[in-house]
This record gives structure tokens, C-alpha cells and sequence, in this order.
């Protein structure tokens, strides 16, 4: 090995160690999130507000010895604590966004300024947006021909389940909410068997399904038209249009049902396409066997490339995540050492 390299290697080491030993002149904020896959998602989106004088530690909520999951373990943690400015919370907006403080963890969801959201339902809602999801393709396939229309997609699917998503709205906030649950909603907007040739077919079939639904509602309700109409107004200004409703559903049924059936099917044809040229470009079978065996050892599952889409930084959801991350760190006190938290019993319904 030769003296430059030897040096370049030492001053790389000493330069990553000085990094890690900045830290502990750097105010440390815990950020609490849900599940093991928030932990990618926020730190990709923290890592953006660390400097010289702040940094985060992305993890799970403990609680005597025993690991939690979900947003009321999340909350619990944040809250029986008296907060100060080293904690915060990353959660999933769930309902929470949509309903404005209706409920006791809608307002503190919506108001406590150190829960930050993801003002779409959840990290998978992010992690599907429409126009990243060639990008996925590509990471997977290493094809870069645009075979499919996702954006128009799921727009028209958004289109076409946004009269039903308003009823779902104004279901929830009412004591009828039984009479007509997220379940029953998720049920009817299934898109059942993905494929390329019939896409325009299932908009169709679950527009028809979503009318159908519509108008028994209707007749359940006749004296609902002028609080449906005000619930719709709400969801407009929160930023629900009939574009993006596909946003703002369960986020693991966008996911598992209709997102990764969609893509697998895209990524299926655009792999099947790259290894039809390598046939044909190959000159003696040695080079088709290498290059196939090359082409295969490259290509991505596809679950893991989206669960790492960053995509989503593209949304205006995340505009906002950043626009209110950015309000707390100019507000951080850095003239004094950050406090430790007090226990503190605070309830949380």
C-alpha cells in the first residue's frame, strides 16, 4: 500500500472518528416513532435538520424493560414525561389529521409541538406516492422504460373513491360510526386482480361499486346533504383532493392491496423485457448465460425498495413534516443543555 493511500486512510479514520466524537458536544433529541419501519422513514427525513448543534436518535418507545409498538405507546412515553426540548414524537397521521382535534389524541396529535405527523394516513401512504413509483420500477427492474401511468392511476382511483371517502369521513365523526366502518369502506374500494390490460376496467368496476354505495347512503341519510357538503369543504382545506384521496386511506391496505400487486405486475413485465434483449444482444450462449446471470444477481425485491422509497420528499405532505420541523428547531434553545425529562402522569384516552 503506498504513503498517499496509508495517509488518505488515516485522515478518512480521523475524520469519521472526530464526527463521532462531535456528538457528545451536540444536543441529542430522542425521537420516538411507531415500528421498526418508522425508524428508516424518519431518520431519511431528521437527518436533513441535523448540524453542528443538534442531532436525533430514532427509536422505538421502552417502557419497564418491555418494547411497545404503535402510536398510544409512542404518545404514553412523550406525554408521561414532562417534555422538554431533547423528545419528541414521529407518528403515523392515521384519522388523527383528518378529525382536527375532535378527539384526545387528534388534539394532541394536531396541537403538542413536539408530535410531528405525516399528514397523509401513514409512512406507507408516503412510501406509494404516485409519481415515485417509476423510480421504484427502475431501482428493482435496472429498466427505465415507462410502461405504466401511475400517477393517472391512481389519481382516477382517487376520483373514483373520493365520494365514498367523504361518507367514511362523516361516518367517523358521528356516534353512527358503526353503521358504516373504515372496514366496510376498504371492502368496497378493493380493486381485486391487478393487471396492465385491464386497469381502465377496474377503475370502472370500483367506480360503479362506490356509486352504488353512494346512493344507499343518501337515502339513509336525506338530511345529511348539507353536513356531507361540510365535511367535503374540510377535507379540501386539509388538503384531501379527488386526486390524491389514495393518500389519506388505510395506509396498509394502499400498500399490500393495490400498490405492491401494481408493481409487481409493472416490474414482472419490465424484467421479463430486459432479459428478451439480452437474448437477442447475446452473441454465443456463454455471454446470455453471464449477462442473465448478472441481470438476476442485480434486480431488487420489491417490498424493501419501496419500504426505502424516498420518493415522498416530492409531496406536499412532506413540505409540511419539514415546515414544521424547521419551526422547532429555530425554537430550540441551544444556550442551555437540553433537560432531562420529569415523570409526570398525564392520561391519554
Amino acid at each position: 500500500m503506498g504513503k498517499r493511500l496509508r495517509d488518505n486512510l488515516t485522515s478518512t479514520y480521523f475524520e469519521a472518528a472526530n464526527k463521532l466524537n462531535s456528538k457528545s458536544s451536540r444536543r441529542k433529541i430522542i425521537a420516538y416513532v411507531e415500528s421498526y419501519d418508522d425508524v428508516f422513514f424518519w431518520r431519511q427525513i431528521l437527518s436533513q435538520f441535523e448540524n453542528d448543534k443538534v442531532f436525533f436518535e430514532v427509536t422505538l418507545p421502552t417502557r419497564v424493560q418491555r418494547l411497545e409498538r404503535g402510536k398510544k405507546a409512542v404518545l404514553m412515553q412523550l406525554l408521561s414525561n414532562k417534555v422538554g426540548q431533547g423528545m419528541i414524537a414521529c407518528v403515523d397521521a392515521d384519522y388523527d389529521y383528518l378529525e382536527q382535534g375532535a378527539t384526545a389524541t387528534s388534539h394532541e396529535v394536531t396541537t403538542n409541538p413536539y408530535i410531528f405527523h405525516t399528514y397523509a394516513y401513514s409512512i406507507e401512504n408516503m412510501q406509494c406516492y404516485a409519481p415515485s413509483l417509476h423510480d421504484v420500477c427502475v431501482a428493482v427492474t435496472l429498466n427505465d422504460h415507462n410502461i405504466f401511468d401511475f400517477e393517472r392511476f391512481l389519481a382516477d382511483f382517487s376520483e373514483a373513491i373520493f365520494p365514498l371517502f367523504i361518507w367514511s369521513i362523516w361516518y367517523y365523526r358521528t356516534p353512527n360510526y358503526s353503521h358504516f366502518t373504515i372496514t366496510d369502506f376498504l371492502h368496497i374500494i378493493e380493486t381485486g386482480n391487478f393487471s396492465l390490460s385491464n386497469a381502465d376496467e377496474i377503475i370502472h368496476n370500483v367506480r360503479r361499486k362506490v356509486d352504488k354505495k353512494v346512493e344507499m347512503l343518501q337515502r339513509q341519510n336525506p338530511n345529511a346533504h348539507e353536513s356531507y357538503q361540510h365535511v367535503k369543504e374540510d377535507l379540501l382545506q386539509l388538503g384531501v383532493t379527488p386526486k390524491t384521496t389514495y393518500l389519506y386511506i388505510q395506509g396498509h391496505h394502499l400498500f399490500d392491496k393495490l400498490v405492491v400487486p401494481m408493481v409487481s405486475k409493472v416490474c414482472e413485465k419490465l424484467i421479463h423485457e430486459r432479459e428478451n434483449e439480452i437474448y437477442r444482444e447475446s452473441v454465443h450462449g456463454t455471454q446470455r448465460r453471464n449477462e442473465l446471470s448478472c441481470y438476476t444477481n442485480s434486480v431488487e425485491d420489491i417490498v424493501p425498495m419501496l419500504k426505502k422509497n424516498s420518493g415522498f420528499m416530492r409531496s406536499d405532505q412532506f413540505i409540511d413534516i419539514k415546515a414544521d420541523l424547521t419551526g422547532f428547531i429555530q425554537g430550540l434553545d441551544l444556550s442551555e443543555p437540553a433537560t432531562q425529562p420529569e415523570q409526570s402522569a398525564v392520561a391519554l384516552s
